[in-house]
């Protein structure tokens, strides 16, 4: 476009763009025909005096919410938004139960097992020894 700050817009308004072939690209980024075409759009609509929002609207009324990068925020991408913080907020759940569980399961843990009985202490002995002694040269 020849006024930069138009240009700018139409740049700026073709990176919230999804390419509808790319898929994870804005149209800004994509090489793809279509992506050609809806920036040639997006450009028309900004010299025939539309806003960026009614840009944006014409767009999404045209190819749906899919050709937003960054859905809006409503009820049908309510979903889409809160899903994250709660896996989030699960994980975090779910490391904290298991934690306490593991720790109590440590501290019910059976005495006796803690202790050697004398037979072992004996055994553990005579092996200690063995280790220690010097070895006699032949």
């Amino acid at each position: 476009m020849s006024d930069p700050a138009k240009e700018t817009r139409a740049r700026d308004l073709s990176r919230e763009l999804r390419c509808m072939v790319c898929q994870n690209q804005s149209i800004d980024d994509s090489e793809a025909p279509l992506a050609r075409d809806l920036r040639l759009l997006v450009r028309e609509r900004i010299a025939a005096g539309d806003s960026d929002t009614q840009v944006i609207d014409f767009l999404v009324a045209r190819y749906g919410e899919f050709v937003l990068l960054k859905p809006r925020f409503n009820p049908h991408t309510l979903v889409l938004w809160l899903l994250p913080p709660l896996a989030l907020m699960g994980g975090g759940l779910a490391l904290w139960t298991y934690s306490r569980r593991r720790s109590k399961s440590l501290g019910t843990a059976d005495p006796s097992l803690l202790h050697l009985t004398e037979e072992e202490e004996a055994r553990l002995e005579r092996l200690i020894a063995v280790e220690t002694q010097p070895e006699k040269p032949a």
